[in-house]
């Protein structure tokens, strides 16, 4: 049992492992080109350009971006409706992964190359071709991102698990870093090697961008190879074709998810006005520009920490604790920076209250944001894991793109442009600057630390409680997916009146009990269903057939299996036994694998069943209630696994 659970933990660490790493091309590529790219534009690809048609040019590329930023707040929902549309036999994301992840870091490489220099020869024909590369990059870069952090909730339905991806993957996002580090030394050391010149010329920018599209391939490749799509129950039956009617339909019904947006929105309002407008503190206010490098020395530590301790933390505390206490220190981080903008001391401490918190809040809400995708499908039927995980960076654009209207209105009224010093700033001005970067943030965190903490219910506790209740009623309505290739099985079946008998082995050894005597773990005697019970004399579930695993509880004590002839049973380990959280149980298959009868399929724990106050009882249920015509069970007071347990006439 020990060998098993070692190897269940090394296949997850390099589950983990390899999610984790493809971030580190993800943000390098996100760093490269949302903060980089204007660098290169203003300052080589037009090298050689008359100065009046460079800057026609570069007018047009900035006003197409801020276009683009803001169709994208729009488009991102409908690309998460598309990957969640998708169904391959590779899964709904890893086809996403590896196409838009190849093809964007080859446009990348691309647009860092002037087109092949054509930005320097032909003005018309570099427009023409630069508006449609340009928009197709980004399209397909929303692709990846999306179905990179969408593929979260197919990787796990366990929230703890799912903290340690998500944890994993942000503490990867340092690629980001990584860039800010090597551009410029990259840059003029191949220009300087083709050029001989000392400066960031074409080449060098050329070679940079070639280098980060070739780590953002290879890490695209990683975790789609790396990774496996959980084929459960849960996702199965959700396989049905989503319109965007249907979509904005599910979200809008989805009331933890907006619950859990809406002050993200609210908190990203005057996070992105406060970091906006940090810039301006140390220049205009407190007169120490040369300073400002604290501001990312802080926050690229902090990143270090936070994401490899939550889900530590997250083990002892709640992810709304989390939240709130973190909320609270960048509260208390504004407070400081109105009462003292003149103490260097008081403002590196309310820098490190404000930006050590961010991390943390940021896995609380994405958490919580997927949590409600089980919530979503529980309460409307419709599961959308990436549109639903979509959410988050299209409320990133949208604080980012009402911000930055924001900081520009606040530099020029408060005087804090072109030559100003902090001499010339006036009272008044400092005052405006102080409204709207601390008083307004303050109140908009405040806001946001109160709707979450009163509004949002899907607590850990609560989303496990919605899985079981899901799983259940999978078991209860019946465990066949919704798959084309099976309702085609089922529409077969209703039309032929054929019947097949199926013999089912007993899973378990022990003492044969019907289900009218058995006894529950509240002592109640007698259990409704078509099935019977097995007293175990041991710990280990053999399959009582040929056939597939098509639902396997996260609690791991219920087992859904269907035979190779159409035949579904559940086997349930014992009564009371969905409160231990899988402590105790051992799987040796999962949703979709196949087997052959007698293969081991689970391990049990009796003593702990027992000593825990619940029953060991092993339960074997016949889901198929119209099909079923007759099952004829054994006779004998004692069986071993393999033995005949019961004969089943099934319609076909």
């Amino acid at each position: 049992m020990d060998a098993v659970q070692k190897k269940d933990r090394r296949k997850n660490f390099w589950s983990i492992f390899n999610f984790a790493f493809a971030n580190i091309g993800g943000s390098a590529v996100y760093m490269t080109f949302g903060t980089y790219f204007m660098v290169y534009v203003t300052s080589a690809m037009f090298t050689g350009v008359p100065k009046a048609q460079a800057n026609k040019l570069i007018a047009m590329i900035t006003g197409l971006i801020f276009i683009i930023r803001l169709v994208e707040i729009f488009i991102d929902p409908i690309i998460g409706n598309i990957v969640d549309n998708t169904n391959t036999r590779w899964g709904k994301f890893k086809p996403w992964l590896i196409g838009a992840g190849t093809i964007s870091s080859l446009l990348l490489a691309l647009l860092f190359s002037g087109i092949f220099g054509l930005s320097r020869v032909s003005a018309t024909w570099f427009t023409i071709l630069f508006i449609p590369i340009f928009i197709t990059f980004d399209i397909f870069y929303s692709f990846r991102d999306v179905s990179y952090w969408g593929m979260v909730p197919a990787l796990t339905e366990d929230s703890h698990e799912r903290s340690l991806f998500t944890a994993a993957a942000n503490f990867a996002g340092f690629g980001q870093n990584i860039v800010t580090i090597i551009i410029v030394p990259v840059v003029t050391y191949v220009t300087f090697f083709f050029t001989g010149k000392h400066n960031e010329g074409q080449p060098g920018w050329t070679a940079f961008g070639i280098l980060i599209a070739v780590v953002g391939i290879i890490c695209s490749l990683v975790v789609a190879l790396g990774t496996h799509e959980k084929q459960n129950a849960l996702r199965a039956v959700t396989k049905k074709k989503t319109s965007l009617k249907e979509m904005f339909w599910a979200l809008a019904h989805n009331d933890q998810m907006l619950w859990t947006a809406f002050p993200y929105l609210i908190y990203g309002f005057g996070n992105a006005a406060t970091a906006g407008l940090m810039f301006y503190l140390f220049k205009y206010v407190m007169d120490k520009p040369g300073l400002f490098w604290i501001t990312g020395l802080i926050p690229t530590i902090a990143g270090f920490f936070t994401s490899p301790l939550y889900p530590i933390i997250n083990k002892w505390v709640t992810r709304k604790t989390i939240y709130a206490v973190n909320m609270c220190s960048m509260i208390l981080a504004y407070i400081l920076l109105i009462v003292s903008t003149d103490n260097l001391a008081m403002v590196v401490t309310a820098m490190i209250l404000y930006y050590v918190p961010q991390g943390f809040i940021f896995m609380a809400v994405i958490l919580t944001l997927t949590d409600t995708i089980e919530y979503g499908q529980l309460k409307n039927g419709t599961r959308n894991e990436a549109v639903t995980l979509a959410i988050r960076p299209m409320l990133d654009k949208m604080s980012g793109a009402i911000s930055n209207a924001i900081v520009g209105w606040v530099a020029v009224a408060a005087g804090m442009t072109g030559t100003a010093t902090a001499a010339s700033m006036t009272p008044g001005g400092i005052s405006l600057f102080k409204l709207v970067a601390f008083w307004a943030a303050l109140i908009l965190h405040v806001l946001a630390l109160f709707i979450y903490v009163f509004k949002v219910k899907i607590s850990e506790k609560k989303h496990a409680e919605i899985v079981d209740e899901l799983q259940h009623k999978l078991a209860v309505e019946g465990i066949s997916d919704n798959s084309d290739e099976q309702a085609t099985s089922s529409e077969n079946a209703t039309t032929s009146s054929e019947e097949a008998t199926i013999t089912v082995a007993a899973p378990v050894s022990g003492v044969r009990v019907n289900l009218a005597d058995v006894v529950d773990e509240h002592d109640h005697k007698g259990l409704p269903g078509n099935g019977i019970g097995i007293q175990p004399t041991e710990g280990k579930i053999y399959a009582p057939f040929d056939g597939q695993v098509v639902l396997l509880f996260t609690t791991k004590h219920v087992i859904g299996l269907r035979s190779d002839d159409g035949l579904e049973i559940l086997i349930h380990v014992g009564l009371g036994t969905v409160n231990m959280r899988g402590e105790g149980f051992i799987n040796h298959v999962d949703s979709g694998q196949s087997f052959k009868k007698g293969d081991l399929l689970l391990e049990f724990n009796r003593d702990k069943i027992q000593q825990a106050g619940y029953k060991d009882t092993v339960l074997v249920l016949l889901t198929q209630g119209d099909k079923v015509t007759q099952s004829d069970y054994t006779k004998e007071d004692v069986v071993s696994h393999g033995d005949e347990l019961v004969k089943v006439q099934l319609k076909k």
